[in-house]
């Protein structure tokens, strides 16, 4: 796919500040911000690392302020929002293109004759991150000036420095590196150095760091502004680097949180091959020989939520990042994501890996919401409110099986899944339990359990306590996925038969025979909600295991749901929430937080569910072709909110504006997973 921008996009300072690029490590850092060059979140920098993999996750490098110097004439490439509103300089205006290579974003300066290349990558496994500059085309030497901001502060915060002092330390390094100039910059006594370093490739090799310590206030940040947050921050002018480059030299600029002893010379060239074998691998391990540009795009987004979880017994653990900028890992949304992320990617050690990794960590029959930092002691204990993401890891299990016949790992998860299931007959917390009717019951009083889990305070927006649909679905789902991995083991299917089939039997309960379509709680404490939700579809979407699995809803009833779900919630990202001629339907996404949480799930449109609107559809009408015209959309949003990757979440309402994370491991998990299934 050809993710490149011109100036018609380029030049317009709300068009470019709408498009943001995304770099990661591995293990949890990375770096962000608008293609425009200005802060519009307190989420941008260039090195937000990972200081305790995957979390601690610290600005360390906010940016370079890029000041050229060509042919008797100055040039400043970057540019600023304050909080007066002002822009200045606009250097956004000098940029002639923007394109991805790979994941690495790539930004093309004009300037006269002349034109400058800047690209940014992150070292794998490190909290690094590459600035390079190369003078493409000039007729004159171009001298460069660099201006290095940068802060300390974790990344969900900002820095005023009337609210404290920070004393930071800034001195010169000496190094036996010949082209290698670097410097060291420490907040405060106990905290992580950032390194700055350059190197230089050309003809001459006279770059200087003149080190700085002033402090630049008021920059602007818009959508903080939007958020109903501190929408204003400081920070601090380490340093300024000086350079004079000849066409074709290039110089790079390496921050980071460790002393470099060393520099490869084919720092960017490691990371195209790597991701260059991730796509071989996808082709490889699904027998592909070809795919769209923008699917290839996607299996690279995929590896950015991939990160270290190490863990005391296992330094190797791997978990899924939520989303960028600022969720962690989450039970819920790594059992969705993993099979989208790792099985149809190809990545199969890995998805064994997470399955184990979380497995260490259930209690009671459950999964945790939130996962435990490494290192954590026994006392500690995570937060388990989720009823779903348990059920998830059957579905998750059951995806992973089926791809790798892996009978000695499901062998070795066997007993844990039993005691899952025992533990949802018996009860366990938070009021889940199965009840008389074979379905699953969940919830208490001022706890959020399912997937719609927005709390703000003691509101809890969407409680749904009782039987949601979906919920039950899944738990339908996981008795099958039990009697089915018992025969694969050789062990006795019966219990779970039968109770597979007294759920199913009684699933009926869930037809809202006046509206034709389902309920999306029953027995809640006042009667059944008949609220319009896309919880429904997984109804009609979940896989079907030949010889065991027999539907819970009948033909003409998952053609009505698919119907009205397409009616009423479909856009062209992904489902509504609810549907808008729901009194309490909410269109646009923004405000305070109130406002903000009191409408996740009250209208808008969630990405990830696309692929489960699309599964049923292609259960109901066997036509693929149609089916796949659902994900098109997609295609043209990975030249939209951030480049090559996938929202979380969209306004309800046209033109479906991307909003909160900009990258969302379910989201581009999902999209993936079902177009390979739908091609297959």
């Amino acid at each position: 796919m050809n993710l490149q921008l011109g100036r018609e996009i380029l030049s317009n300072l709300q068009l470019a500040e709408s498009r943001e690029w995304l770099v990661t490590n591995g293990i949890g850092g990375y770096g962000a911000g608008v293609i425009a060059g200005t802060l519009t979140r307190c989420y941008h920098g260039l090195l937000i690392a990972a200081l305790q993999p995957p979390v601690a996750r610290t600005l360390l490098l906010t940016k370079l302020e890029e000041t050229i110097h060509y042919n008797g004439e100055f040039y400043e490439l970057y540019t600023n929002r304050w909080a007066d509103e002002t822009i200045t300089p606009h250097g956004y205006l000098n940029i002639e293109s923007f394109h991805l290579e790979g994941t690495i974003p790539v930004w093309n300066f004009a300037f006269a004759d002349a034109l400058l290349e800047k690209r940014i990558w992150m070292e794998q496994g490190e909290n690094t991150t590459y600035i390079r500059y190369t003078y493409k085309r000039g007729s004159q030497p171009l001298a460069l000036s660099l201006k290095a901001l940068v802060n300390y502060r974790d990344h969900h915060s900002s820095t005023h420095t009337v609210d404290r002092e920070i004393g930071y330390v800034i001195s010169s390094l000496k190094s036996d590196i010949s082209n290698f100039q670097g410097i060291k910059i420490q907040a405060f006594a106990d905290a992580n150095t950032l390194y700055l370093f350059a190197t230089q490739d050309g003809q001459q090799n006279d770059f200087s760091w003149e080190i700085n310590h002033t402090w630049y206030y008021n920059f602007a940040l818009a959508v903080e502004k939007y958020r109903g947050l501190d929408a204003t921050e400081d920070h601090l002018h380490a340093a300024t680097g000086k350079v004079t480059l000849q066409q074709g030299d290039s110089l790079t600029i390496i921050a980071s949180t460790e002393r470099k002893t060393e520099i490869s010379n084919n720092r960017d060239e490691k990371i195209i091959k790597r991701e260059r074998e991730l796509i071989n691998l996808f082709y490889s391990q699904n027998n592909l020989t070809s795919a769209p540009s923008w699917i290839e795009q996607l299996v690279l987004a995929a590896d950015q939520f991939i990160v270290d979880r190490p863990l005391i017994d296992n330094p190797e653990g791997k978990t899924i990042i939520a989303g960028y900028p600022w969720f962690t890992d989450w039970g819920r949304d790594t059992m969705i994501s993993l099979s989208g992320l790792t099985i149809s990617t190809g990545r199969y050690n890995i998805a064994q890996t997470i399955l184990r990794t979380f497995a260490k960590y259930i209690d009671k029959g459950m999964l945790p919401n939130v996962f435990p930092d490494a290192g954590a002691t026994p006392e500690y204990n995570p937060e388990y409110n989720t009823v779903d993401a348990t059920l998830w890891y059957f579905e998750a299990i059951r995806a992973y099986y089926s791809t790798t016949k892996d009978q000695e790992f499901l062998g070795e998860l066997f007993s844990l899944l039993v005691e899952i299931i025992d533990w949802h007959i018996k009860g366990t917390r938070y009021n889940i339990r199965m009840d008389d009717d074979g379905l699953l019951y969940a919830g208490e009083t001022g706890v959020q359990l399912t997937w719609m889990d927005a709390k703000v305070g003691d509101w809890v927006v969407t409680p749904r306590i009782g039987k949601p649909i979906e919920v039950n679905a899944l738990w339908y789902n996981a008795l099958v996925c039990m009697a089915y991995f018992s025969i694969i083991l050789g062990k006795s299917d019966r219990k779970y038969r039968e109770m597979a089939e007294k759920t199913r039997s009684h699933f009926s309960r869930f037809w809202y025979e006046v509206g034709g379509y389902c309920y999306d709680v029953i027995d809640t404490p006042d009667g059944n909600d008949t609220a319009f939700r896309p919880n429904q579809i997984f109804a009609v979407s979940l896989p079907m295991i030949e010889g065991i699995h027999e539907f819970p809803l009948q033909k003409t009833q998952q053609k009505a749901v698919v119907n009205k779900v397409g009616q009423m919630l479909l856009t062209s990202y992904g489902l509504r929430s609810l549907s808008p001629s729901d009194p309490n339907y909410v269109g646009v996404y923004g405000g305070n937080q109130l406002q903000r949480d009191g409408s996740y799930h009250q209208g808008t449109t969630w990405s990830w569910l696309i692929g489960h609107f699309v599964q049923a559809h292609l259960r109901v009408y066997q036509n693929s072709a149609l089916a796949l015209s659902f994900l098109e959309p997609m295609a043209n949003h990975l030249q939209n909110g951030c480049i090559g990757s996938i929202s979380e979440i969209f306004d309800g309402d046209t033109p479906f504006t991307p909003r909160g994370c900009f990258a969302q491991a379910w989201s581009v998990a999902e999209v993936l997973r079902v177009w390979l299934m739908v091609n297959r």
